[in-house]
């Protein structure tokens, strides 16, 4: 019985799981990457990683390389699914979604290093480059459910 209710109770947990995919890519791309957790590639490239995981992303072209820190924060996604918790799941779902970190989500991502920017812009190009992507997938989203809806036109 405990474990239905700690199953029925943590959405975040449920819809979203504890891990995330991260994208990793790099201008020009091949850059050969490495991170703080362990986890290699060689750019563009995938990595399924933990959502409660913070770590450095270290890309490597020829002899530069760009350090980028990726960080976990609360997603719009995960505060809506701590809010049915509180309604429906109450506390129980709160603690299990907290303690997964289905709440949250890595930034930046996807991970972008331009080998063309110094070192010192790196952090700061990435955010920017993860935030433009971000934007630009919930406006297509945005417009994608608009069009959907019945007797509505895509431009009303």
């Amino acid at each position: 019985m405990t474990a239905l209710a700690l199953a029925t109770s943590a959405c975040a947990t449920v819809t979203r799981g504890n891990s995330e995919d991260v994208t990793f890519t790099s201008a020009p791309p091949g850059a050969k990457l490495e991170t703080s957790i362990g986890l290699t590639c060689t750019t563009p490239c995938t990595l399924d990683i933990k959502r409660k995981q913070a770590f450095t992303a270290v890309f490597r072209h020829g002899r530069d390389s760009r350090t980028i820190r990726v960080h976990s924060r609360v997603a719009g996604a995960g505060i809506a699914t701590g809010a049915g918790n509180v309604i429906i799941g109450g506390l129980i779902g709160v603690a299990v979604d907290a303690s997964t970190g289905a709440t949250l989500d890595h930034l930046p991502n996807p991970v972008h290093a331009d080998f063309s920017r110094p070192q010192s812009q790196a952090q700061a190009a990435a955010e920017a480059n993860a935030r433009a992507i971000t934007k630009a997938s919930a406006k297509e989203h945005a417009e994608t459910r608009k069009a959907a809806k019945p007797g509505r036109s895509p431009n009303s």
